[in-house]
């Protein structure tokens, strides 16, 4: 009997312990929308019923439709707390601004885990120092002096897609092509290797970026509930241990490669070897070997998948608005025309309208439909008595406000004129946010719009593309990814150009 009355009082205390914590924006005054106990809001992401993008979409759409005027709302993940600011201003005070108050991401890291320790999850002095040695690594110098590169990938992707002109082949999966498209130019510039990804089916780059993309809820879970410290000392890999593995020996073995065989490439991997041999003379301005294997990681994790799944909501898009394709095919007909017909890194810098199309993409599909950030110290929101606390998680809701009929009238709509300069100083600052916005912006922009301007431009010059009926429309998320993706293969029909 006593047993029983303990565990009554347990349940009871828990309870209410949950009802006291899952009250807790109510009683900063906030405005909040339905959620289930325990769960918060955010049980259909945890069941694998939708993805993350359609849970923050879902999310954003029911505030705004009962609270038209608020600028900022909380949800609970579990019993986390995470404040949503949803006005383009205050977001930017959080981002650049007042950027001193969210110097995180507040991703999980630890110096046992080596593959976390990449400029993403680091914060801080930390963050600070890597940012400093690494952006010079992304200059527009430095993307052009590997654009041999990236035009080398592009051939084979022309190649792997040129068979499917014959009236027999069927539709192309688009998504696989660009996946392993990509691949090849992170696998070439970050590692220094040829992977081949194109070639061959089973191809272990491939295999991996598969893994790195895929949420795992286990290692998930034990990073919300219990010490990093502890998980690293105990073991724990946020990607698991084979991949920990590869990646490490990898990079490990095409440093000592080029070092022993004075090895010199227009690649990533050069500049940051350079970057290594500063390290021997003053640690404060080099990478070690170990910051080498985590910047590369990052690269690979980052670039592949985001450039990939934007290349191809980009022409699925397109194959959907045959007029739009035509009208960016013109363009690169001309451009290429006043550049003697060669595809360049300043050809491509020419192409205005293809920009629009690609922001436009960028815009309905944005491959990181969240941005998370984590308070580092007591913020007062700007014009009121709310006080957002040190260690509080905050997302701003990138999908959300790119959906929003306010910024973007008829959003649902695939309109590439949004992105003319006329139409861009319309909008308030800080409502296209792919890319991230302030200090913390994506190190990367270059190199990926590079590597998705080259695809997009060379499969238009080469294709046109038409929708199949294989590919079911409306595009459903991919459920237990990081990133939003699509569901499945995109199936495209490729036809010679007119």
């Amino acid at each position: 009997m006593l047993l029983l009355l303990y565990f009554f009082l347990t349940v009871v205390g828990f309870v209410l312990y949950v009802k006291w914590v899952q009250t807790y924006w109510q009683r900063k005054g906030l405005p909040i929308v339905k959620y289930d106990f325990f769960f918060g809001h955010e049980k259909d992401l945890i069941t694998n019923k939708i993805s993350i993008g359609d849970t923050s979409l879902n999310i954003y759409r029911e505030i705004k439709r009962l609270y038209p005027d608020t600028k900022h709302s909380g949800i609970y993940f579990f019993l986390r707390k995470i404040y949503l600011p949803l006005a383009p201003d205050l977001i930017k005070q959080i981002l650049l601004k007042d950027f001193n108050y969210f110097l995180s991401h507040g991703t999980y890291h630890s110096p046992e885990d080596i593959l976390s320790m990449n400029l993403f999850n680091l914060y801080g002095n930390d963050w600070r120092h890597l940012r400093v040695k690494l952006t010079p690594t992304f200059t527009s110098g430095k993307m052009k002096m590997m654009f041999d590169i990236f035009q080398d990938k592009t051939e084979g992707l022309i190649k792997s897609i040129t068979p499917y002109l014959a009236s027999n082949a069927g539709p192309v999966s688009i998504k696989e092509k660009l996946q392993r498209y990509t691949i090849e130019i992170i696998s070439s510039c970050a590692f220094g290797m040829e992977s081949k990804a194109m070639e061959e089916q089973d191809n272990d780059f491939a295999t991996y970026g598969q893994k790195v993309t895929k949420s795992n809820v286990a290692r998930f879970l034990l990073k919300e509930t219990m010490p990093w410290k502890l998980l690293a000392q105990l073991g724990f890999r946020d990607f698991g241990r084979d991949t920990y593995k590869f990646f490490i020996r990898l990079v490990k073995e095409n440093i000592k490669f080029r070092e022993s065989n004075n090895v010199q490439r227009k690649d990533l991997m050069q500049l940051l070897m350079q970057l290594k041999e500063k390290y021997h003379i003053d640690s404060k301005e080099g990478l070690s070997e170990n910051d080498i294997i985590a910047q590369c990681f990052l690269f690979f994790f980052a670039g592949f998948e985001t450039s990939s799944t934007t290349m191809t909501f980009t022409l699925l898009l397109l194959a959907q608005h045959q007029d739009i394709q035509d009208k960016l095919r013109r363009e690169i007909v001309e451009v290429l025309d006043k550049h003697q017909g060669k595809l360049s890194y300043e050809a491509l810098m020419d192409m205005k309208y293809l920009e629009q199309v690609i922001h436009e993409a960028l815009r309905l599909f944005p491959p990181v439909p969240i941005l998370p950030r984590e308070c580092t110290k007591d913020y007062q929101v700007p014009g009121t008595d709310m006080i957002v606390e040190k260690g509080t998680t905050v997302h701003v809701p990138i999908w959300g406000i790119h959906m929003d009929p306010i910024y973007y009238p008829n959003p649902e709509v695939f309109d590439p004129d949004r992105f003319s300069d006329e139409n861009i100083t319309k909008r308030p600052d800080f409502t296209f946010l792919p890319f991230g916005e302030g200090p913390r912006m994506c190190i990367g922009l270059r190199f990926g719009m590079l590597q998705t301007k080259l695809g997009i431009t060379s499969l238009l010059r080469n294709f046109n593309f038409t929708l199949n009926k294989k590919t079911h429309l409306p595009i459903v998320m991919e459920t237990g990814n990081i990133l939003l993706a699509p569901k499945g293969n995109v199936w495209l029909d490729v036809h010679p150009t007119a």
